[in-house]
């Protein structure tokens, strides 16, 4: 955010103040300010976990984004609000951070020099994820998603990079969950700022030194019904290996500086095609590109998901190879 919004204590009023509109999630908002007081403002039809970070420091979790902090001291102070929920059928609506005056307003923090982007599904989402038990209603689903306890906001974190979560639960490459949503795949909502697919994303300083692709598991997660587009598995798989790669050329168009890494994750059923797309990008002479291989998960979030030991367990896997790969922050 450029500022805070607003210098005072009253609330917004109607649409005439600014707003932030937003949907995918992982989103997050930081803002600096002086003084020994702040306020979030913001105003939602539906409910939404935030997690609000004061100077680093976990300060608040609620259901609403309107919440007032009184701090211990004056001084120079960065409030950061992360939004746990995954949101699917509602966007949200923050109006920004408000302060007793002018005076209490700082320029914004300035961007991290790293930049990680991360694309998947429900496991990207951290769908579940601080769930102790499976069976869940959607309620509890909603209740015990947080993207920002999922692997990678831990891993951007880490390595104290900016970040992007372009993730929907249930969506595939070409094929979602038991064939729901047909025609509309992860990569059919990617371009967007909304679901409503009405304004394509545009952001010259988003330039992303690596790209993290997890999908698939959705594509093959249920036997092709009848009246689908695929004939048969075989077709279906033809479909998603040539998807696949295309969707992985448009990245590289948009991003030519990205190294782009795939996670491959959902054994034997989805491998041996998430193997067949790497090949076929290196064989068409792409060069920054290599798969990570994952298994051995405990899956006991909600409706068997990653838990949160799972979604540590894969951070380390890319902490690990994001070490070996030290050149990667060289590239913009």
């Amino acid at each position: 955010m450029d500022k805070i919004c607003k210098a005072s204590h009253e609330p917004y009023r109607g649409a005439e103040r600014p707003a932030h509109f937003f949907q995918w999630p992982g989103i997050y908002f930081e803002s600096r300010f002086t003084g020994n007081e702040v306020r979030m403002e913001g105003y939602d039809d539906v409910e939404a976990l935030y997690n609000v970070f004061i100077d680093g420091k976990h300060r608040g979790r609620g259901t609403r984004p309107n919440m007032t902090f009184l701090l211990d001291h004056d001084g120079e102070h960065i409030i950061r609000l992360e939004v746990a929920t995954e949101l699917q059928a509602a966007r949200l609506r923050l109006n920004g951070f408000a302060v007793p005056s002018s005076r209490h307003v700082l320029p914004a923090p300035q961007p991290r020099a790293r930049q990680i982007e991360f694309i998947g599904d429900s496991w990207t989402v951290g769908y579940g994820n601080t769930s102790s038990k499976q069976e869940c209603t959607q309620e509890q689903v909603q209740r015990s998603t947080d993207t920002s306890q999922a692997f990678g906001p831990i891993t951007a974190k880490h390595f104290d990079a900016d970040y992007q979560i372009n993730a929907y639960s249930g969506r595939g490459a070409v094929r979602n969950y038991d064939g729901i949503s047909p025609g509309e795949p992860l990569p059919a909502l990617y371009p967007y700022i909304l679901f409503d697919k009405q304004t394509l994303y545009e952001d010259d300083s988003w330039k992303p030194h690596l790209i993290v692709v997890g999908l698939g598991g959705n594509d093959f997660s249920t036997p092709v019904k009848p009246g689908e587009k695929w004939p048969s598995e075989d077709a279906l798989a033809a479909d998603f290996e040539a998807s696949y790669v295309l969707f992985l050329k448009e990245l590289r168009r948009r991003n030519p500086g990205a190294f782009l890494l795939v996670m491959n994750y959902d054994g034997p059923k989805v491998a041996p095609h998430l193997d067949a797309v790497v090949a076929a990008m290196k064989a068409g002479g792409e060069a920054r590109i290599d798969s990570l291989t994952m298994g051995d998960f405990a899956l006991t979030g909600c409706h068997w998901h990653l838990d949160l030991n799972d979604h540590r367990r894969i951070s380390t896997q890319l902490n690990t190879w994001i070490e070996a790969h030290p050149d990667l922050w060289s590239y913009k």
